[in-house]
Formats: C-alpha cells, structure tokens, sequence
C-alpha cells in the first residue's frame, strides 16, 4: 500500500512540473517560434510518455551501476586530490563538477553517434522530425543510463559528488535540476539568441544544429558548456541559419514500445560512424 501510495505522489508530481514547464515554454515557443507548428504537434503524446516512462525508471536504474563504477574507481583516486575536492565550497565545487561531467556527456554523446549498435538507441532521440521543448524527454532509457553514468563517473573519482544514496548528495541534485531545465530549453522551438555568451553555454540555436539532419549534422555534442565541442573540432554555430530539416534518414517506428524494442532488434539499416556530408 505504501508502495502505491509513493507511486501516486510521484505521478502527481511529475503533472504539477509537467503544468509548470507548459506555463513557460508554450508562451515562449509562441512569442518567439523557429518554425510554425501546434502546440499538439504530431508525436506529441508519444513524448509525453517519454517524459513519464524516464522521470519514473531512470533513478532505479541509475543507482546500481553508479553505486558499484564510482567506488571501483574511487579507491585509484590519490587521497590529496580527493581531500582537496571535498574542502571545496559548494559553488565552486558545482561549477567544477559539471565542466568534467560535460566531459564525459559529450564523449558518451559522440559515441552514440559513431558507434553504429550506441546510435541505435540515441536515434529515437533524434527521430524527431519537429523539435520542441518536450523533445528533450525523448529518448531511450538505456540511451539515458550510458550518458548519465559516463557524465557522473568522473565526478565521483574526482570526489566531487557522491554516489546515490539513502541521502541525496546536493552537488547531485543541483547538476541533475540544472541539466534538466537546460534539457528542456534547449530542444525548444524558440528563436533565442545570447550574443557573446553561445560561446560559453548552449542555446535552442546550438541545439537545433545538432538535430539537423542535412550536411552540418553530427556536431554540437555539449548538453550546456559548448568549450568541449570548441576543443574537439564539433562546433558549428552560424549567426542567421537555422536548420532546414530534422530527423533521421531511417524512421523508426511510430509507438513507445516499439521503439524501445527497437534497438534491441536485428539491424537493417545500420548508420555508418560518420555520415559522409551531403548536399543541404
């Protein structure tokens, strides 16, 4: 009974943040749009599942493989090193731990797209063919589980988060409130431009380019902070353009559980580890 009671309050809380971010991005989507399109656009409600299946599965499958990788790692970690990331403030600490998980999000992100089996769970990610900010719960769970671990791993060897617990470690839960907002606006159908500053975090522009599924796709990797995609040769942010298409060359299927079945299947399409360019 318990149990089902805690599911209900979970539930209810994922409708009032649902109610919260529609309170935002619909007005905002509307002021400013990219490209015309409804507010129940097609695969709307298909991403609505996404939001509710991966808010409620990815805890649970986060807590095993993270516990058992940071504290294998954690012991080749010199002492001092360990010491001195613990005796941080909590801001700078916070600043310091998402610059090396952007690291390891943006190399898992890469290899999600060079790696043809990882591609197959990151293209339902990107089967999306009209973008939005509720895009950004799609994808598949074990899509989600590789990125997190491969983002969070560096921040416990280095000390500067903890690993899930009974208790929530609170540099934890800053960089998952913070990363997930930042989700959620950048896939949106917003027209917003920040100057000087799309140097130094990713913007809807930034985003969309990585979407785009004509000749400048596979770039822009970096979830918030662009610098690694300026370090490893993936940046490409034009001033006025946006993307003149999205989506992907081999559909998937149309319903949540076949496409979460989908990658496990017999490929028949398998995409190459880098798509040579092609005419836009």
């Amino acid at each position: 009974m318990d149990h089902l009671r805690g599911f209900g309050i979970e539930i209810l809380r994922l409708v009032a943040w649902l109610l919260l971010l529609l309170a935002i991005f619909i007005p905002l989507e509307r002021l400013w749009a990219v490209h015309p399109q409804r507010i129940f656009r097609r695969e709307v409600w298909l991403d609505l599942g996404y939001y509710f299946l991966n808010s409620l599965l990815l805890t649970t499958l986060l807590v095993v493989p993270i516990a058992v990788l940071a504290r294998l790692l954690h012991a080749l970690v010199p002492g001092p090193l360990l010491a001195l990331a613990g005796g941080l403030a909590f801001a700078p600490r916070v600043a310091l731990a998402m610059l090396v998980g952007e690291f390891g999000a943006y190399w898992a992100h890469r290899w999600m797209h060079e790696v043809p089996f990882l591609w197959r769970f990151h293209a339902v990610h990107h089967n999306a063919e009209q973008i939005d900010w509720l895009v950004g719960t799609r994808a598949h769970p074990l899509d989600l589980v590789f990125t997190r671990v491969s983002a969070f791993i560096p921040m416990y060897v280095l000390g500067l988060a903890k690993p899930v617990e009974n208790t929530a470690d609170p540099v934890w839960v800053a960089i998952v409130i913070i990363g997930t907002i930042w989700g959620f606006f950048i896939h949106a159908n917003a027209r917003l431009r920040f100057g000087p500053l799309e140097w130094l975090v990713t913007t809807p522009a930034f985003h969309h380019w990585h979407h785009t599924n004509d000749a400048r796709r596979d770039n822009n990797y970096s979830s918030l902070l662009p610098v690694m995609d300026w370090l490893f040769g993936t940046f490409y942010l034009p001033r006025r353009q946006w993307p003149p298409c999205y989506g992907i060359d081999n559909p998937l299927p149309d319903g949540l559980g076949e496409q979460l079945v989908y990658p496990l299947l017999p490929s028949r399409h398998p995409r190459p580890a880098i798509d040579p360019p092609r005419e836009a």
